[in-house]
């Protein structure tokens, strides 16, 4: 017999929890991609004015980079906290921070206006996004992992996923709209900031459907379990989460972050640094770029529930090994498409390597949230996630842009995502299947996680 927590929620409450948890990363991913595309497109002459277009791109994307960087640090703080206070209002605070450094970036003088102020300025609030999207994602996935249904978890933790395409989509769209109806001279003047300064009323949305949701079970379970040894006469101190994750989990961490190198890496060259080779190297306009990229994340926001349901009937690994192992099979047919200057080719390249990307992100989610215990599983699942981000998304378009510069090939781009995929295999070899486990039984126990229920009074992790 089912317990309360592991019970399937009522279809209207977990509907609702689902598109509180995509409707928040949608607007949060539309943010971060935002400005992964502004900085392809006009930060470097707005911001890094050089007379070399690819140097002012590199430091346009190092910028970018940054945002990364503060991604662990927003994984340790809103893990911590999140696996102490709970998820939901974690999340909120993460998306007020995200939308508001957005709006603001909306707001910034540029470098002809204030000189080195401007990319300074730029930087600041960069780091706030990073910050705050380093603990959007765990909160995500825990709460629609936590009271949706276990045999279905790979699909509906999924959706939570859709939030990057559909923000992928969304920035682009806009982005791609401006640069339609207005002129160049009329975009990098005033139209680029719209699409930052829109971020203000999606935040208004998504925080009002955010606080209409409730509390995971499964962590308000572990909590008042937790209340209850602290009351008890052989209490001992309950471990900070991160001690506990080192303590318990560390291969855990490992195998999540190896499971991101190709995932991660793959994704940016495709929907960042594919907006730099094309139009450089390709000869291919911005216009028909972003349309290219526009068309691609609406298959791949379609896509990725299907993938998670499959990861439900065949298990996590298996699904996340296609999606690496294509990948990597799949980058010299990708830029060999894009170097024939046809928009079809290019709409090929780009929708084939987000297809094969869903089949890993869709059972991430899942994945990564079965990995760890409940009052550790904010904080693993976080640190998993965002420190591979540092190694891996990060330097991505910047590591790709170097290599371009550098070899005026994309050969060395293409064996870049290949050493990320193989990483990717290993990692997901070496892992054990969490498909079957229950999130209300899971313990650590000697650096694993166990599947089987505890004894009768055993508290939760």
């Amino acid at each position: 017999m089912s317990s309360p927590a592991t019970a399937p929620p009522a279809p209207n409450n977990l509907k609702r929890i689902v598109a509180a948890s995509l409707i928040g990363t949608t607007i949060e991913w539309y943010d971060f991609f935002l400005y992964g595309s502004a900085a392809a497109l006009v930060f470097n002459k707005l911001f890094f004015p050089e007379e070399d277009p690819l140097v002012g791109t590199l430091l346009s994307f190092l910028t970018y980079a940054v945002g990364f960087a503060a991604r662990p640090l927003g994984a340790l703080v809103f893990g911590h906290y999140g696996d102490r206070l709970g998820r939901k209002k974690l999340l909120v605070l993460s998306l007020l921070m995200m939308g508001g450094a957005t709006f603001a970036i909306g707001l910034l003088p540029t470098h002809a206006s204030v000189g080195s102020a401007a990319p300074v300025l730029l930087t600041v609030l960069r780091l706030v996004q990073g910050f705050a999207l380093g603990g959007e994602w765990g909160g995500a996935v825990l709460l629609v992992s936590e009271h949706g249904d276990a045999r279905r978890r790979g699909f509906w933790a999924s959706w939570p996923q859709t939030g990057a395409p559909a923000g992928q989509l969304l920035a682009t769209g806009v982005l791609s709209l401006l640069t339609a109806v207005l002129s160049e001279s009329a975009f990098g003047s005033w139209g680029w900031r719209v699409p930052f300064l829109l971020s203000g009323v999606l935040v208004i949305v998504g925080l009002w459907i955010r606080l209409s949701v409730d509390e995971s079970p499964v962590f308000k379970q572990a909590l008042a379990q937790a209340e209850a040894r602290k009351s008890s006469a052989t209490a001992t101190a309950e471990k900070m989460p991160l001690v506990a994750v080192m303590r318990h989990h560390w291969r855990d961490v490992l195998v999540a972050m190896g499971a991101r190198m190709a995932e991660n890496i793959s994704y940016y060259v495709i929907t960042a640094f594919i907006l730099v080779y094309a139009t450089t190297s390709a000869g291919v306009s911005k216009q028909t770029a972003l349309n290219a990229v526009l068309i691609a994340s609406a298959i791949h926001f379609a896509v990725i529930p299907a993938w998670g349901a499959l990861s439900d009937r065949l298990g996590r690994r298996p699904v996340y090994l296609i999606g690496a192992v294509g990948v990597g099979l799949w980058m010299f047919p990708f830029f060999s498409l894009i170097d024939t200057g046809g928009f079809g080719n290019l709409l090929l390249a780009v929708t084939v390597g987000l297809v094969l990307h869903g089949a890993m992100y869709a059972p991430q989610a899942a994945f990564f949230s079965e990995m760890f215990a409940t009052r550790m599983r904010y904080s693993g699942a976080s640190i998993g996630a965002q420190f591979a981000s540092v190694a891996a998304g990060a330097p991505a378009p910047l590591i790709a842009t170097a290599l371009l510069k550098e070899y005026d090939s994309s050969t060395p781009i293409s064996l870049y995502v290949i050493a990320a995929a193989l990483l990717t295999v290993v990692a997901i070899v070496v892992a054990k299947e969490t498909r079957d486990r229950d999130l209300t039984d899971v313990q650590p126990e000697d650096g694993e996680v166990r599947a089987k229920a505890p004894a009768a009074g055993a508290p939760l992790g």
